[in-house]
């Protein structure tokens, strides 16, 4: 939606707020004198308001990993000692708060409850470092759980194992075993028959009712909806039955994070991370986040301690693409491995359909099919139609499917099971129209060949049946192959400050068939297709598991740059040329390229951080580390190249480029940007290093100036009585944020401009909170409607929008 004409601006200078009226930080408001001795406040409260928030405490005092990193002494008593005195500062002083969880290893500090108008006071505790908001974290998915028939399962889910390279690991002796992931979500049902064997008797820990019992979220949860992501995450990293996940002797533990509908928060997320590495864990997979664009949020933190203490930490990249900028943590982590997600190649057929009368069916489309041959074996074909209603089983009683096609309406059943049903009557292909205006999904896994249509044309095709043309006609044909493609939804990077490529790798993350419990006392057990980050995620975890199986000694450096180095190059199959290095990362992962590397370089990609010289040249020093796996020493090259920006950024390797046998070093770099012959902006490259015999492209990025990041993301609303707070996140500040107002859209009706709320100036970077009464030019608002709160926010010459929707009560 684009901001209202000038013409429909209110004057400004009667709107112009001063910051005291909005409660926009710890400046805002009445903080002590001493007001850079302070903790700092990395979300944003609103000060004026008596409701209760949880907040993320850090403490000065490091945890047992950022202690250990830094050669420092520290214990666990020590540490308690230290939080125990914190705790009891603040409690005497905020009246009414208090502690929930304590953390000590991976992160120092405690989760505390309090009202917001005290959280001033809790900045100004001695000992405290930092406050972070306790955000919320979901376990998103692109679209609901497709089941898939037992009846039509392939034991190495599908192809997307055995596309990144897993059977080749497994033809190896790579299979996991040995090694512990540990699957930080919504729980696992670790009684499902393909999981149950990668579970001892220790299953992990629930975060939500706080006890030893990890299992999904079941059906009739008075708090939300049943779960079973986890379940599905689970079974892509180490299912070993009707399917076959990626390390198929893994051990698992679960950790659940996320309680009733998906749903958590930075306290349980947190926890979960420090108890993994508590309990061992080799490996961990975060398939879970939020849209904040930023890294330093306490869970980034503890993931960044958790690689530090030898856990390889894999996480989603989001589902909020394909825009640039719209990674959210925790994957903006700087250390963790970020997964993007692809979809795997696939063949695309036409069809088309035909009856003896004069109809015709323009929206005949492929809905899905169990094989190839299946969907072209209906090419040619002439063949009676039956009505089977919506497709349960009652519906197929008393009619003949022998060697027919079944027609059938959407709605009550799943596909799949509509497929199931026809198959199992001696339906040898099903043609399925909408119940409502547009085109259905496509659906994989199921078990006959089948057309889809629209309602238009599946009534139509019910009147030839009525007037006697019961028999139809197909013409199926194989169109095209498309190789493997970026997913639209998959969140692309940077991350704003760090200025890293985001994500790191990229795996196969869409129509993934995995282990899902079924919430069905009759049939517990089930498997389902999900796409999201979510489901690419853990295909880096198993493959991480056969990694270091293979190589016990590697640090989890080692395998998140062995995963980057041999990864794929994944090509837009709209342009023929390679995704951008913020859409793939260093592209699709190949596990058993990995497993056989001889060469290492840094961390997988390279930022050269910000230019900010506004004209002229200039020149840095920047280094990465090779490291040489192999038992000779190598003399490596080096070439860095910026394409059609090569004459305005020059980087040359420096010193000697010779490593030893079994050895690593750094690598300097020189590198000269001439910001005249440069707009603006952020700059892909790569670094191509050879030992002679193997080649590896590093994606590198670089800035001039002030990139194009967002000014304004995730907004809210939220109402506490006649005190409304606008929340929303700002990751570089704002010169002026306009807020206003528009009636939210119904029935296809764009919004209408109500007014202006405020203009606001100098807003700081991060989250910012703004109090609002409700009123638009004097007018509280109608209560009972819906309503939609912009920002425009401007910096530096940029101005973006976002909005929230909320209901006026």
């Amino acid at each position: 939606m684009k901001k209202r004409s000038a013409k429909s601006l209110i004057s400004t200078s009667a709107l112009l707020l001063v910051l005291s009226a909005f409660g926009m930080g710890a400046g805002a408001n009445s903080a002590p004198k001493d007001a850079e001795s302070l903790a700092q406040l990395k979300g944003d409260f609103n000060f004026q308001s008596g409701k209760e928030t949880t907040v993320i405490v850090e403490l000065d005092e490091p945890s047992i990993a950022e202690a250990k990193s830094k050669g420092v002494s520290q214990s666990k008593g020590n540490l308690k000692n230290k939080r125990g005195e914190v705790k009891s500062d603040v409690l005497e002083k905020i009246s009414g708060a208090e502690v929930h969880k304590e953390y000590d290893t991976v992160f120092s500090g405690f989760s505390l409850e309090l009202s917001e108008k005290d959280v001033p006071a809790l900045l100004a505790v001695e000992g405290v470092k930092a406050v972070y908001p306790n955000v919320t974290y979901t376990a998103s998915v692109v679209d609901e759980a497709t089941p898939v028939s037992q009846d039509n399962l392939k034991a190495e889910m599908f192809d997307s194992a055995p596309f990144i390279g897993s059977d080749d690991a497994w033809a190896e002796g790579f299979t996991g075993e040995g090694v512990t992931v540990a699957v930080i979500d919504t729980g696992v049902d670790y009684t499902h028959p393909d999981l149950a064997h990668a579970f001892g008797e220790y299953k992990g820990y629930d975060f939500v009712d706080n006890d030893e019992d990890p299992q999904e979220t079941p059906a009739g949860d008075p708090r939300g909806e049943s779960t079973l992501h986890g379940s599905h995450v689970a079974g892509t990293v180490a299912a070993n039955g009707g399917i076959k996940g990626v390390a198929p002797d893994a051990t698992l533990l679960a950790y659940r994070v996320l309680g009733p509908g998906g749903s958590g928060s930075t306290e349980n997320v947190v926890a979960g991370i420090e108890r993994a590495v508590q309990d061992g864990a080799d490996i961990m997979n975060l398939s879970l986040g939020n849209s904040l664009n930023a890294p330093d949020w306490a869970t980034s933190i503890a993931l960044d301690w958790a690689m530090e203490e030898g856990v390889v930490a894999v996480t989603s990249n989001g589902n909020s693409g394909p825009n640039n900028w719209t990674v959210g943590s925790p994957g903006t982590s700087r250390e963790a491995i970020s997964v993007g997600a692809t979809q795997l190649p696939y063949n695309v057929f036409t069809a088309s359909v035909d009856t003896a009368g004069d109809a015709e069916f323009p929206s005949a489309k492929v809905m899905g099919f169990p094989s190839d041959e299946a969907i072209l074996g209906l090419d040619g074909q002439e063949l009676e139609f039956v009505y089977v209603g919506l497709g349960g089983p009652a519906d197929f009683e008393g009619k003949n499917l022998e060697g027919k096609i079944a027609l059938i309406q959407r709605g009550s059943y799943p596909f799949v099971d509509k497929s199931d049903n026809a198959k199992a009557a001696g339906a040898v292909g099903a043609i399925i129209f909408n119940n409502i205006p547009g085109e259905q999904p496509d659906i994989p896994g199921i078990s006959l060949p089948t057309i889809k249509m629209n309602n238009e044309d599946g009534l139509k095709l019910l009147a030839e049946l009525e007037a006697g043309n019961n028999t139809v006609s197909f013409n199926t044909a194989f169109d095209r192959e498309v190789g493997e493609s970026m997913a639209g939804f998959s969140s692309r990077g940077p991350v704003v400050d760090t200025w890293m490529i985001k994500p790191d790798v990229s795996a196969p993350g869409v129509n993934i068939v995995s282990t899902i419990p079924t919430h069905n006392p009759d049939q517990p057990y089930g498997y389902a297709a999900l796409q999201g980050t979510s489901m690419a995620s853990p295909h880096v975890a198993g493959a991480a598991a056969l990694v270091l199986q293979a190589n016990p000694d590697w640090s989890v450096d080692d395998v998140k740059a062995a995963l980057m180095n041999t990864a794929a190059e994944v090509i837009d199959p709209t342009t023929g040329e390679p995704y951008a290095h913020n859409s793939q990362g260093a592209g699709s992962i190949r596990v058993a390229d990995a497993i056989a590397t001889d060469i290492l370089v840094g961390n997988g990609s390279h930022s050269f951080g910000k230019f900010v010289k506004s004209n002229g040249k200039q020149v840095e020093k920047n280094h990465f580390e090779v490291k040489n796996l192999s038992d000779q020493k190598v003399d490596y090259s080096f070439d860095v190249d910026f394409g059609k920006n090569n004459d305005a950024i020059k980087v040359s390797a420096s010193g000697n480029t010779k490593v030893n046998a079994n050895s690593s070093k750094k690598i300097n770099l020189n590198v000269q940007v001439d910001a005249s012959k440069l707009e603006a902006g952020y700059y892909e490259g790569s670094i191509t290093v050879s030992n002679g015999s193997q080649t590896v492209d590093v994606p590198t990025i670089l800035f001039v100036g002030e990139p194009d990041y967002p000014r304004v993301t995730s907004m809210g609303v939220y109402q506490d009585g006649d005190v409304f707070t606008i929340e929303g996140y700002f990751p570089g500040g704002a010169e002026t944020v306009d807020l206003f107002v528009y009636t939210s859209n119904e029935a296809g009706t764009p919004g209408v401009y109500v007014g202006d709320i405020a203009i606001v100036e100098d807003v700081e970077s991060g989250f910012q909170t703004f109090a609002w009464d409700g009123k638009v030019n004097g007018e509280k608002l109608e209560a009972g409607k819906y309503y939609n709160v912009y920002a425009y926010a401007t910096l530096k010459g940029q101005t973006d929008l976002a909005g929230a929707n909320f209901l006026m009560e």
